[in-house]
């Protein structure tokens, strides 16, 4: 889940981090909605100069894990493999009981995701001519935000820096943490009950700075923003073309 995002801050608005405040400058970091299937850069908080300081860059949004070596293997990867988002419960160790390809990351590259808003789809029952109930389901889109922080909140986020062996050039990408949804998102993301980390001011600073032990980050990487500090609404089915893709949209009246 959480692969559609938006971001509204403006270069001369400020991050405030604690006590740490820096001019967003020379980053065009306005877009009012992005699919992360588009693999293009998004604004990410990332520590610098020992921990003691961070920059706003734009990075890729798609953790391209070690083994793949160029272009044309990241291409046919996607075909089966989506690494836009991370699940908290596997960053040190995958399904399989393996050494999950987002330790790396999740020990010495974490970030912090600038949103201000994101997108996720509820599925409702649908209904056939005659008034049947149909296996298929219809999806609808829903924008999430959080009720005190209207203009940008933290998502968790791991970071590694992929080789591009063809090229010889680098470049640094990142995935979203995800965790167990809470009340509010297990009834719209019904499918999978999953939601984005989003951090408290305090968390955010530890997650970036803090020097953290396994125990410590897994606490943080399931931290479940609660319900009550959050809000949704319905929004038209092409809200990625939408001028405005957070304006509601009222289903019941459409269907009437």
């Amino acid at each position: 889940m959480c692969y559609y995002n938006g971001c509204r801050v403006s270069r001369a608005e400020f991050i405030r981090l604690i006590a740490i405040e820096k001019e967003l400058k020379n980053l065009r970091i306005n877009r009012p909605a992005q699919s992360g299937f588009d693999y293009r850069d998004w604004p990410v908080i990332k520590p610098i100069f020992g921990k003691k300081d961070f920059e706003i860059v734009n990075m890729h949004w798609e953790y391209i894990p070690s083994f793949i070596h160029d272009a044309n293997d990241l291409k046919n990867s996607r075909i089966k493999n989506t690494w836009l988002n991370a699940k908290s419960e596997n960053l040190f160790v995958n399904d399989k009981g393996r050494l999950s390809m987002y330790r790396q990351g999740t020990e010495h590259g974490r970030v912090l995701v600038l949103s201000s808003y994101f997108f996720e789809w509820q599925h409702r029952p649908k209904f056939g001519a005659k008034g049947q109930l149909l296996k298929a389901t219809e999806e609808i889109p829903y924008c999430i935000t959080l009720k005190d922080r209207p203009e940008y909140f933290f998502m968790a986020g791991v970071c590694r820096e992929w080789e591009n062996v063809e090229r010889q050039q680098s470049a640094d990408t990142f995935a979203i943490v995800t965790t167990k949804a809470n009340e509010l998102m297990a009834k719209i993301h019904n499918n999978k009950e999953r939601m984005p980390v989003i951090l408290t001011e305090e968390l955010a600073y530890e997650w970036l700075f803090g020097d953290l032990d396994e125990k410590r980050i897994k606490e943080i990487a399931s931290f479940q923003y609660p319900s009550e500090g959050m809000t949704a609404w319905t929004v038209a089915k092409d809200f990625l073309t939408a001028e405005d893709p957070t304006k509601e949209y009222d289903y019941e009246q459409a269907a009437s």
